[in-house]
Parts: C-alpha cells; structure tokens; sequence
C-alpha cells in the first residue's frame, strides 16, 4: 500500500500531547469493551514528569472540536520505564472523533526483519502538522525490546506511532518512536539512528484493562512490580532518550 494511503488511515488515530513542561507524540491505542475508556499511548519520558508531579496534561485530537484536559485525578499512567513506553488511560470524550475501530499492534512473535522499511508519524517542535518519516530497520535490540532504525526522528515525534504494511498483511502498529541517537564518534553531528520500543507494553495492558477499577488495580500493581525492580536491580535504565527528549515551551 503506498505511504500516502496508509498516513491518511493512520493520522486519523494521532494526538499532540502537552505538559507544562514540553509536548510530544501520542496515538488511540486502546478501548474497554464498552468503549467507555481509552488509552493513548505514548513513549514514557514524554509524560514523566507530568505524572510524577500529578501536573495536567492537554491532549490534542485534530478531528475533534475541542482538546482533552485531564489532571491527575482524571486518569491513570500505566508506564514501563524499562521500555520508555505509557499508556494514558481515561473517560473516552462525548464530543470526539476518534476511531471507534483501532488499529492491529503486530504480535510479538512476528518481529520484523532487518531491511523492512516503517513510517511513523509526529507534531515535530519545528512544524506545528502532522508530519511523516520513513527509514528501514537496521536492527533489532532484544536486550531493551526496541528496533534500531536507519532515519531521522525530532523533537516533538517522540511517543508517535511506527507502522508497517504489506498487502497481504495490512497495516500494523509496530513500536513507538523513543529517542533519536545521533553519530558524534568523530565530534560532529552526523546522522544517526532512531529507536522504536516494540509494542510489548502496549499488548499486556490491552489485554488486562477493562474498567477504570482494572485500571487503579493493575497500575499499583506495575508500580510495586518497578520498585522490586529496582530495588534488585534486576534491570538497569535504558540510555536516557537523545534529542528528541520532551520540547520545553518557548517563554
């Protein structure tokens, strides 16, 4: 299927996401049964700090009239720090336009092979639109659960959706862009290249939330299940995200 098709279906399930203290990259990701839910997801460095510190967050839906302003009370942030990856949990909105079908996150045992070319989608800081990007997977991390990605990602696309599609297989939802890692071996700024977390996060939330109780539950859960973690250092934190950390607002 040619890109321009498959950005016109995509964009459609694409958000900005605002905090008080930069913006970033986020897609429609998930439902309840009764639809009465949905979650946006995210990379977790873009929504950190705003969760962390219990601060608003403003998400902007370009079909819909008006944009979502959810506190700390109004939803809940299910994160994996170990993958970058977050899920925004809450009341899906009455006047929205937003897919009611979403679209496949790709099984985890079908792991795309190196030379395989994606997209993906953003609101770079630079461009206020919806902008594209492609690039070809160069290799996969199994040690992070990330893809490593010949192309370039920028402030702002960080948390945004990478896709594949093929006519046989249609389009799926591979991974979420997470850092760009640019090539400074020799001093100066060459390119580099992206990395997409997989959608490991992304399938065990979906499969285990179906109401906003389910959510508080399975939230402490992960929380406590993060603090054994570290506390044994069972994992370490993956290389903080490079260049395309969250966009701080302009004065």
């Amino acid at each position: 299927m040619p890109w321009d098709r498959i950005v016109e279906k995509i964009k459609s399930y694409l958000v900005k996401i605002e905090t008080p203290t930069g913006s970033g990259t986020g897609f429609l990701c998930l439902y309840n049964d009764s639809k009465e839910w949905c979650g946006i997801a995210t990379a977790w460095h873009v929504v950190q700090y705003a969760d962390e510190w219990q601060q608003p967050i403003k998400i902007i839906h370009e079909k819909s009239p008006d944009p979502i302003f959810l506190k700390e009370h109004d939803r809940v942030i299910f994160s994996d720090w170990k993958t970058d990856s977050a899920i925004i949990f809450f009341p899906t909105p009455k006047k929205s336009d937003m897919p009611k079908k979403l679209l496949p996150l790709r099984p985890l045992n079908k792991v795309l092979d190196i030379g395989a070319e994606v997209g993906w989608l953003g609101f770079p800081y630079l461009e206020p639109s919806i902008c594209f990007f492609s690039g070809c997977i160069s290799a996969r991390r199994e040690d992070r659960k990330a893809y490593l990605i010949d192309g370039v990602s920028i402030n702002g696309v960080s948390g945004g959706p990478v896709f594949y599609s093929t006519e046989t297989e249609g389009t799926e939802i591979i991974g979420i862009i997470s850092a760009y890692v640019a090539n400074r071996a020799t001093g100066a700024t060459l390119p580099g290249l992206s990395i997409a977390q997989d959608v490991s996060h992304l399938h065990d939330i979906a499969q285990t939330i179906k109401s906003w109780d389910e959510a508080k539950k399975k939230k402490q859960q992960l929380k406590e299940k993060e603090e054994k973690d570290k506390d044994k250092k069972i994992a370490t934190q993956p290389t903080k995200p490079i260049d395309i950390e969250p966009v701080p607002k302009s004065s």
